[in-house]
């Protein structure tokens, strides 16, 4: 299962794959039956999620919604710290995620917005570098392992802070390595190299511990939240969360 899944997100195009995967994972499901883990996004429950990864993560993927680690903790950060599911608030996403889009396009009291360059999921192609809404429009901005793949993070992250309102907030989340700062080199263009240097095919950086720094040259105030460390561990394991993920959330 770990090499099939590792194989299929390595070298099958990810527009293809937001199409076609929620079938394939339901049928997985069949052999995941049980309840030693529930989805915070979508509540189903099985035995253990499905691996993910390129170097295939055990219990990350839920079958159903296709939610990873991350993206269950930011539903229940945003449903717990923020006003995101009660407020009237006007929302950006960008390179929306299949576990997420549905359920924010049904939050009746949000305008919510999904944009990316090439996803077919999307409802406005965009491109971040140039984002096509006027300054001070959003309250919103979520955009999640994006950056890593863009030219210019922080041109990308200026535009974020020119269309988010004062007192808004982005939610900026990318893979953080264990070096201190971000690697980069422009000349490195293959799929191949780049994969070896940056630890994917279409990543152009890899980012290290001065990912909040590097990000704040944007304008954007960073804050390096540690939610996850302030829930009990029972609910970390049952949820399969990351226990070391930082939420990094830019305000403006």
């Amino acid at each position: 299962m770990k090499t099939l899944i590792s194989f299929l997100i390595r070298y099958i195009p990810r527009p293809f794959l937001q199409r076609v995967a929620g079938v394939g994972t339901k049928i997985l499901s069949l052999g995941y039956r049980g309840t030693a883990v529930t989805c915070t996004i979508c509540g189903s429950s099985y035995r253990k999620f499905l691996p993910y990864g390129r170097k295939a993560r055990e219990n990350a993927l839920c079958p159903h919604c296709l939610s990873l680690e991350r993206h269950r903790l930011m539903w229940l950060y945003l449903k717990q710290e923020t006003s995101f599911f009660t407020a009237p608030l006007r929302v950006l996403h960008v390179a929306p995620e299949h576990c997420f889009i549905h359920r924010f396009e049904k939050l009746p009291q949000l305008t919510y917005i999904s944009g990316d360059l090439e996803s077919p999921l999307a409802q406005v192609k965009m491109d971040i570098h140039a984002i096509p809404f006027p300054e001070n429009h959003f309250d919103v901005v979520i955009c999640n392992h994006v950056l890593e793949h863009v030219e210019d993070d922080i041109l990308a992250c200026r535009e974020i802070h020119r269309v988010l309102k004062p007192g808004g907030w982005s939610l900026l989340q990318s893979p953080v390595y264990a070096i201190e700062n971000t690697y980069e080199d422009a000349s490195i263009s293959s799929p191949e190299e780049r994969e070896r240097h940056f630890g994917q095919r279409d990543h152009v950086r890899k980012y290290g511990q001065d990912y909040a720094a590097r990000l704040s040259r944007s304008g954007l105030k960073m804050e390096e939240n540690d939610f996850v460390q302030r829930l009990p561990q029972e609910m970390v394991k049952r949820h399969g969360l990351s226990p070391q993920e930082i939420l990094f959330i830019g305000r403006k």
